[in-house]
C-alpha cells in the first residue's frame, strides 16, 4: 500500500514555508510544556516534512509530524526550524501523520477513532493498522467492531475510563438479551475486570443502552446505523464544553464568596458596625458563613 520511503535529509526550513497537513487541537498545558522544553534544552528531535511545489511555482512543504513543535518554535519567535525533508506521495504522507499522531496517543479512546476509521477507509486491515500505529491487533479489532456496530454509548464509556474495552466487547456481544449482558457482567466481575463503583457505572451505561440506543442522541430510541468518528468527537467535544461551562460557574460562585466572607470579616472588625448589629440583634452568621469567616474560631 505504501510506497518505500526516500532515506530523509536533515535541513534548516523556513516556517513561514511550512503547512500542516494535519493539524489537530492540543491540550494548553501540554504546549507550554513543549515550549519550556525547547527553550532550555532545545529540539531533541526534528520534524518531519514533504517538499511541493504550488501551481505558481513556490516551493513548500508539508508537516508530516511535529506540529507542536512547530507552533513552539514560532512562539519562540524563530523564523527556521530543523527538519527532516523525505520524498513521499500525498496519501503516503497522510498516513505518515496519521500514524505519528494515534501512536502518541494511546488510551484515548476517542482520540484515536478518527486516525483509526481514515487508515481503515484508505484500505488497511487491522494488523496493518496496529503495526502502523504500535496499537495491538486486538486493540484495533475491538475499536472497529465497536464502531462497525453503532456502540457509541459503550465507546464513549471507554474514553471516560468507565469500563475497559473487553467490558464494552463483552456488552456489545451480548446484544440486547438481557440474560446474556448480565451473563457478560457475571464474567467480567470474576475476572477482576469490574469492581466496585465499576460494576454500578457499567449497569448505569447498559440501562442507558437499553432503554435510550447505542448512541447518545437525544431524540427517542432508534437504531443507529450510520457512526462516525466524527459524530463521537463531536459529542465528547459537546460534554467537554458542558463541564467547562460548570467549572466557570463554580469559580465565579467561589470568587462571590471569598469576597462576601473578606466583606464581613472587614465589617465585624469594626466595633462600631458590630454594636449596631447587636443592637439590631443580628449579631449572629449561620454556621457555614461564620465558619468562613472565622476559620479559626471567633475572637472572644
Amino acid at each position: 500500500m505504501t510506497r518505500p520511503q526516500t532515506p530523509g535529509e536533515l535541513q534548516m526550513i523556513p516556517i513561514d514555508q511550512i503547512e500542516v497537513l494535519n493539524p489537530r487541537e492540543r491540550n494548553e498545558r501540554i504546549f507550554d510544556e513543549i515550549v519550556g522544553n525547547i527553550k532550555a534544552l532545545g529540539l531533541k528531535k526534528p520534524v518531519t516534512v514533504t517538499p511541493r511545489v504550488d501551481g505558481n511555482g513556490r516551493r513548500y512543504f508539508l508537516l508530516i509530524c511535529g506540529e507542536g513543535r512547530l507552533k513552539a518554535f514560532q512562539a519562540l519567535g524563530e523564523s527556521t526550524i530543523p527538519a527532516m525533508v523525505v520524498l513521499v506521495e500525498d496519501e503516503d504522507a497522510f498516513i505518515m501523520s496519521l500514524a505519528e499522531n494515534i501512536a502518541r496517543r494511546q488510551g484515548r479512546t476517542l482520540e484515536l477513532l478518527s486516525g483509526i476509521e481514515q487508515l481503515r477507509k484508505q484500505g488497511y486491515d487491522r494488523k496493518a493498522i496496529a503495526k502502523k500505529t504500535g496499537l495491538t491487533t486486538e486493540y484495533v479489532y475491538g475499536i472497529l467492531h465497536l464502531l462497525e456496530h453503532g456502540e457509541e454509548r459503550l465507546l464513549i464509556a471507554m474514553e471516560s475510563g468507565r469500563i475497559s474495552l473487553n467490558v464494552a466487547l463483552a456488552i456489545a456481544g451480548a446484544g440486547s438479551n438481557d440474560k446474556a449482558i448480565q451473563a457478560a457482567l457475571q464474567d467480567a466481575y470474576e475476572r477482576r475486570e469490574l469492581r466496585g463503583s465499576q460494576l454500578l457505572q457499567a449497569r448505569k451505561i447498559i440501562e442507558r443502552r437499553c432503554t435510550l440506543g447505542r448512541s447518545v442522541g437525544r431524540s427517542a430510541p432508534r437504531r443507529y446505523t450510520n457512526v462516525t468518528s466524527a459524530s463521537l468527537v463531536r459529542t465528547y467535544q459537546q460534554e467537554v464544553d458542558r463541564q467547562k461551562l460548570l467549572v466557570r460557574k463554580a469559580e465565579l460562585a467561589q470568587q462571590r464568596l471569598l469576597f462576601v466572607t473578606e466583606a464581613l470579616r472587614q465589617l465585624l472588625a469594626d466595633e462600631n458596625f458590630t454594636t449596631l448589629l447587636r443592637a439590631e440583634g443580628l449579631d449572629t452568621l449561620p454556621k457555614y458563613l461564620a465558619d468562613r469567616v472565622w476559620p479559626l474560631g471567633r475572637a472572644a
